[in-house]
């Protein structure tokens, strides 16, 4: 059955209910039938799953293929260190995932955990979760809706809908309307009947939209790719190794631990701690700005983004309606103050005035505050309000001016209300003060001004004409063109009898107030800082286009002289016109149409779920990383979608923060930006600690090929524990330190990274290879000098010294692969120094602790013979410097 144009008793029929509403028993059978009335969890993030899902890291089954190894042929050592590290591993991204759930979990609020209904003709509270189809819902001003019902007892009801459509102004609503589950009640009250609970209402045919597969994020991708390409190098240099080392008459069980060294050597174990400790302070720091990542590998591709859809309201707007412009005496006065806070002023002609000497405008605040059922209060040191967001807004108005609503309505004390409805368009209240009645009325200013016989003027109450009627509605219709919601002001001395037509009878117009749904203050510089770094933002809205178009210009998102010439279609070229687009148009274009004007689009007005669904899969398709904000649950199945999805922490629906992969904790655009910046760095950081990893695994393989090669297997640079040493205790630390190194000055000038471009770019490469085959070379000219015929265990020291003394300069070049070093300086990571110098002390306690030496086969060096392994590494950072500069334009 269509509920929503079914009649009402064919739809008490249909569902077996009445106006008394169901029997205990019925009630009972019902539940059975039906369920519970909630929205089912149905992929629920438990620890097991977080813990499973690290197991998705390609490196972590490589490096138990190691570990593996080691068992098998003998080497117990190694095997538990390099468990050991997959196990830390796993279990810190495990706990830091864990953890971000649970933040979630303390977002969520049960906010009316009770429903009031009717159970055979008797009013009954009972839990919302036992809500049944044919119930009967009694609710009033301020409750959240608990199902979808059809309405058929109402009392000027408004609804804020914003929640499920996005549109910032409530919704009236009449008998045999439906009303929807999380939606509120903001004005009025209603009986109405049942139709859907659950997953059966439109909130949880929504919900049901997200229920979709996860994909990969581009950093799991490029990872994947990554840990293969690696595991490809690693396996070629064993077999290289081991080919080469047989062919020149090496014992088998000794090239089978060279081998299996340099398998290790070949894949760098630290890069998955390394990249887990980089993510994990990642989280942490961008929840130090109000972002809370709710899934550590999303922390990077926020970095990656390039286009960001946003709905408008509460995300781009502050979703608190504010009194901007009042029209009165003939002129137009200004008002401050953005919210829900009673702070701001009044100005004329860009002068400040009080409003208790203008009596006009005194009155006409006044008025808009006793003709008003909403509530201002302040609980706790925070302002929170009750009611339809347009008279919250008169409210505030008034308080800004002194006028507060409780003292008001104790002076004026309310006898009389004619609620407002969609035929009559206007809203009236009757108080007595003293002896004196008085009738404030407020509505559509056309309606208002056709009832007003008077005009309120500064030199006293004169007869309206027609010149100041055309006047008041000119300046009615260019608040309305700037996408104001305006509202007539009216009010008349009451005689008896108290009849409605007397009442509203030839009242006194007062003036015209208009209201809108603010920007953010800090939204409009953010998305500056988004232009300048390259990423595109699209607004998405369920809002008319003026409106839309409105908000745009003022947070510099609309460029109305925007051109389209690329557009060779006429048909497309005029529906993207200024760069905004419909929802209606939307559905006139086939997916080629749209593919073809999707960059083109910085607005989307009047849109539905699945067409926000669209827009995203279309900027994807195009290549783009898109991240899609929001707050509503209509956000929810483009927040799934979306390479990144961002909600709001404090005004988002649940289903909005469990969609997503970044909750604002604050509901601030401008945390965005800040996001960005974290994620760019964490995506440098990234590069710059791989680059770093690879190139002291790829010097060890070098190395030892080369003294396979031109000096036999007798004569290896290196001994298989030697190189284990290196790759498990010599890296890690200053790796670390690259991964957290603090945000580097203009990084949010450059335009959005490739999202195709892999970590191990041509540049990177070049990199790599380079800088490796440099620390190689000068590593075996240490051997080789050092007459390994004669004494080949010290050559070993000084070769393995040599490579540990690159780590108290190499790493410091790799905080930038393209500035030089002086640029970037060595003081301002103390992290890395304190990495380096801890690394280089573990590493000398090993080269001269005997139990050690014996145990890595290490003979004493005295203070002298550094100097050649020190020389050889400021050489080696030097040539490091030089090949950065060559590559710097590559």
């Amino acid at each position: 059955m269509d509920y929503e144009t079914s009649d009402l008793s064919n739809v008490f029929q249909e569902l077996g209910s009445s106006t008394s509403g169901l029997t205990e028993e019925e009630a009972e059978n019902r539940l059975e039938k039906y369920g519970f009335n909630e929205l089912e969890e149905k992929r629920k993030i438990t620890a097991l799953k977080i813990l499973v899902r690290q197991f998705a890291n390609f490196i972590v089954w490589v490096l138990f293929a190691a570990a593996m190894i080691s068992l098998i042929v003998g080497e117990e050592l190694n095997f538990w260190v390099i468990s050991s590290i997959i196990g830390f591993v796993i279990a810190l991204g495990s706990v830091q995932e864990y953890k971000a759930e649970k933040a979630m979990e303390a977002l969520k609020k049960i906010v009316e955990p009770t429903t009031t209904v009717l159970k055979d003709g008797k009013v009954r509270e009972i839990m919302t979760r036992m809500v049944v189809p044919g119930d009967i819902l009694l609710l009033e001003s301020g409750d959240r809706i608990p199902a979808d019902a059809k309405i058929f007892e109402v009392v000027g009801l408004k609804v804020d809908e914003s929640a499920l459509t996005g549109e910032s102004v409530s919704v009236e609503k009449k008998k045999g309307d439906l009303i929807f589950a999380g939606t509120q009640i903001v004005h009025g009250k209603c009986e109405a009947l049942v139709i859907a609970t659950g997953m059966q209402t439109k909130l949880g045919m929504i919900a049901g939209m997200i229920q979709e597969a996860e994909e990969q994020t581009p950093l799991q991708v490029k990872m994947a790719q990554l840990a293969k390409s690696l595991a490809i190098i690693a396996l070629v240099a064993c077999a290289l190794t081991f080919t080469l080392g047989l062919l020149t008459g090496a014992p088998l069980e000794g090239m089978l631990l060279i081998a299996l060294a340099l398998a290790v050597a070949a894949v760098p174990e630290g890069l998955p701690l390394t990249l887990t400790l980089t993510l994990a302070y990642g989280m942490h720091r961008m929840a130090g700005h109000n972002a809370l990542i709710r899934k550590m590998l999303g922390v990077e591709t926020l970095g990656s983004t390039t286009v960001i859809c946003t709905d408008k309201t509460g995300t781009l707007t502050k979703n608190e309606m504010t009194v901007e412009k009042i029209f009165v005496d003939g002129g137009f006065i200004d008002t401050t103050g953005v919210g829900y806070e009673p702070d701001g002023d009044f100005y004329a002609d860009g002068e400040k005035i009080n409003v208790v000497e203008n009596d006009n405008l005194a009155m006409l605040l006044k008025s808009a505050v006793l003709c008003n059922n909403a509530v201002l209060e302040k609980r706790g040191g925070k302002w929170e309000v009750i009611g339809d967001p347009t008279e919250v807004s008169l409210i505030v108005a008034a308080a800004k001016a002194g006028l507060w609503a409780d003292d008001l309505k104790d002076e004026y004390r309310k006898i009389e209300e004619i609620v407002f409805t969609s035929e009559r368009k206007q809203m009236t209240t009757v108080h007595k003060k003293s002896a004196e009645i008085i009738a404030f009325t407020k509505g559509a200013p056309e309606v208002i001004l056709k009832k007003c016989k008077f005009i309120a003027k500064k030199d006293g109450i004169k007869k309206l004409d027609a010149n100041e009627i055309t006047g008041i509605l000119e300046a009615n219709s260019s608040l309305a063109s700037s996408a104001f919601r305006v509202l007539g002001v009216a009010y008349r001395n009451v005689s008896e009898p108290l009849t409605p037509e007397n009442i509203e009878k030839d009242p006194v117009f007062l003036g015209l107030i208009a209201m809108i749904d603010p920007p953010r203050e800090e939204v409009k510089k953010a998305i500056s800082a988004c232009k300048k770094a390259g990423i595109k933002v699209v607004m998405i809205t369920g809002d008319n286009e003026e409106t839309a178009k409105a908000v745009a210009r003022k947070v510099g998102l609309f460029d109305e002289d925007q051109k389209f010439e690329d557009i060779a279609d006429e048909k497309l070229r005029k529906i993207t016109k200024d760069g905004a687009i419909t929802g209606s148009e939307l559905d006139e274009l086939d997916e080629g149409e749209f593919y073809r004007i999707v960059e083109a689009i910085n607005i989307c007005a009047r849109t539905m779920p699945e067409q926000k669904l669209r827009i995203v899969r279309a900027l994807q398709d195009k290549g783009h990383i898109v991240a899609m904000t929001g707050d509503g649950v209509n956000d929810a199945p483009a927040l799934k979608k979306a390479d990144i999805g961002i909600a709001m922490g404090i005004k988002g629906t649940d289903v909005a923060r469990e969609s997503s992969v970044m909750v604002l904790q604050d509901d601030n655009f401008a945390t965005i930006v800040e996001a960005v910046k974290q994620g760019r760095t964490i995506y440098e950081n990234i590069e710059k600690f791989t680059c770093y990893l690879i190139s002291r695994n790829f010097t060890e393989v070098i190395l030892i090929l080369l003294g396979i090669t031109l000096l036999g297997f007798e004569f290896l640079p290196l001994l298989a524990l030697q190189i284990l040493f290196i790759n498990m205790f010599d890296e890690i630390m200053p790796a670390i330190g690259l991964g957290l190194d603090p945000i580097q000055e203009g990084i949010m000038s450059k335009n959005p990274r490739n999202p195709e471009e892999r970590i191990l770019k041509k540049r990177n490469l070049i990199l790599i290879v380079s800088i490796a085959a440099i620390m190689a070379s000068a590593s075996f000219l240490v051997f080789i000098l050092n007459n390994p015929e004669v004494d080949i265990g010290k050559a070993r020291t000084l070769t393995f010294a040599a490579i540990v003394s690159m780590i108290l300069f190499i790493p410091f070049a790799f905080r930038s692969l393209e500035e030089p070093i002086y640029k970037i300086g060595i003081l301002t990571n103390k992290l890395l120094m304190v990495g380096v110098l801890a690394t280089f002390l573990l590493t000398l306690g090993v080269m001269y602790i005997p139990f050690f030496q014996k145990i890595f086969e290490f003979t004493t060096l005295s203070p002298v013979d550094w100097i050649i392994p020190l020389s050889a590494a400021l050489v080696a950072l030097i040539f490091a410097e030089f090949i950065k500069m060559m590559t710097r334009r590559i």
